[in-house]
């Protein structure tokens, strides 16, 4: 399956409920706002569902489009597709899915490697950038023209997933998209500020505390950051602190892969672990190892136990990739 089944699909059915993974960020926020645009443009009825509200500093890009968070007001929403964005696992969208009680077709649209072709139709393509990306062949592959707003949603989505285009998965056709997207009227530094330069003094705070403590393994190969959680019971930050750490440990000299241990503070011995490689270790498979996944060079996943166990097993685990 591919870009032509999407297609026909979009084609196909009338109604449709869209919805990302759990804690979006730009790329999952700027796909599924395109992709509503795109539904939309073609007559059909849509409407965006999330777990989770939009960090802080996207409200530029959520302020036109009605992003419902899951309520029971949305127990009842009539759609005859369910379109998943963005997640290598249907378990991703949360408790979302359990919106599709009469087990509509899933439309599965994804650049994740790891991803498992949970939908009716399948479209994975990790050769793109980023999902927005992938929304962005699908206007031209539908001739749809792109509006203002659908090419801010989309800069930003691709922007953010390539780490303002510094990343690996970064392509010739990439900087196409991004160049015609601007065509469009897309504020670049308005962009770049709202999503990297817009950190509260309370997190900044927070931050402080943590860097202090970084950890450094195989002769500073590795790099290692926690957050406790009583440390955001204290102040619970705006931003996602994870992103801030890891973009910090990834300008290191020598630093081949970040990882960042977070105890989840709704969960009992449950800890969030993000990785990133600068390339020469495959996270992907260290992440799958854990029944985690993503990316190659950035990747994630969730154990149980104690975060100083679960801290050893995998920098044990990553220290084995290590060249």
């Amino acid at each position: 399956m591919g870009i032509n089944d999407a297609c026909a699909a979009i084609k196909k059915y009338k109604r449709f409920l869209i919805t990302v993974h759990t804690s979006p960020e730009g790329d999952a926020l700027g796909a599924e706002v395109a992709f509503y645009n795109l539904v939309r443009k073609l007559g059909k009825s849509a409407i965006i569902v999330n777990e989770d509200k939009p960090p802080y500093g996207y409200d530029f890009l959520c302020k036109n489009k009605p992003i419902h968070l899951l309520s029971k007001k949305e127990k009842n929403i009539k759609f005859d597709c369910f379109v998943a964005l963005d997640c290598a696992d249907l378990k991703r969208t949360g408790k979302v899915y359990g919106l599709n009680k009469n087990n509509n077709p899933v439309l599965n649209i994804d650049h994740h490697i790891s991803n498992n072709f949970f939908g009716r139709i399948n479209w994975v393509d990790p050769e793109a950038s980023s999902c927005s990306e992938m929304i962005f062949k699908l206007f031209k592959k539908l001739r749809q023209k792109i509006d203002k707003d659908t090419a801010l949603a989309l800069y930003t989505g691709i922007m953010t997933d390539t780490g303002s285009f510094r990343y690996s998965n970064t392509t010739a056709f990439t900087f196409q998209a991004a160049g015609e997207l601007l065509k469009y009227g897309v504020n670049v530094p308005y962009v770049y500020r709202n999503a990297y330069e817009n950190i509260p003094l309370s997190d900044i705070k927070l931050l402080l505390r943590i860097l202090p403590k970084i950890k450094f393994y195989s002769q500073g190969r590795i790099i290692g950051f926690e957050i406790k959680k009583e440390l955001i019971k204290i102040k619970r930050p705006s931003i996602d602190l994870a992103d801030q750490l890891l973009s910090f440990g990834r300008s290191i000299k020598g630093a081949e892969v970040v990882v960042l241990f977070k105890e989840n503070s709704g969960e009992k011995n449950q800890v969030r672990v993000n990785l990133r490689s600068q390339g020469k270790v495959d996270v992907n498979k260290i992440a799958s190892f854990f029944q985690g996944g993503g990316h190659k060079t950035a990747s994630g996943c969730t154990l149980v136990g104690s975060i100083e166990e679960i801290e050893k097993e995998v920098i044990t685990k990553i220290q084995s990739y290590l060249i």
